[in-house]
């Protein structure tokens, strides 16, 4: 089905289940739904399942995006500033800017996530990266380089490391 441009707006975005891009590594697959050039309002939103115990983002935080969580299924723990915590099923979260946050599934659980960055900005090249650095395909260091272009700034957080290590 395709929408119409109504009024000089943007269509409204229907991905497809059977249509719509992933990006895989060895502990998640990403799902692409909608990035921001094609959405009216600037959005992206992807569907990320991680493996049971994997490791989904290290601590970082965004300039100018809000990130929202919602958990469809499993478990997946969370690092908000200097806290953490474990979202359920049917948990919502939102992290605004300049908010140091980092997540991965809950030891023991598998995770499927819905996440939205609001206002968005093309950040399915940034999927895509990250999926050919886990594979080894391409170099880490071409994350670092890319951090003002994707709005996704890596910091220490002491926290998330003792988190991590404890559940090695």
């Amino acid at each position: 089905m395709k929408f119409s441009d109504v009024g000089g707006t943007r269509p409204p975005v229907l991905t497809r289940r059977a249509e719509a891009e992933t990006c895989a590594d060895p502990s998640s697959v990403m799902t692409l739904l909608a990035d921001s050039d094609d959405t009216a309002d600037g959005f992206t939103c992807y569907r990320s399942t991680f493996a049971e115990g994997a490791v989904g983002a290290p601590a970082h935080f965004h300039t100018k995006a809000t990130e929202l969580f919602f958990v469809i299924s499993g478990s997946l723990r969370v690092l908000v500033g200097e806290e953490v915590t474990v979202l359920e099923a049917g948990d919502f979260l939102a992290v605004p800017p300049h908010m140091p946050h980092a997540f991965a599934a809950a030891p023991g659980c598998e995770a499927d996530v819905l996440f939205v960055f609001t206002p968005g900005m093309g950040r399915f090249d940034y999927l895509r990266l990250l999926g050919r650095v886990m594979r080894g395909e391409s170099d880490a260091k071409e994350i670092a380089e890319s951090a003002e272009r994707f709005d996704n700034h890596y910091v220490d957080s002491p926290v998330w490391r003792a988190v991590l290590e404890a559940s090695a």
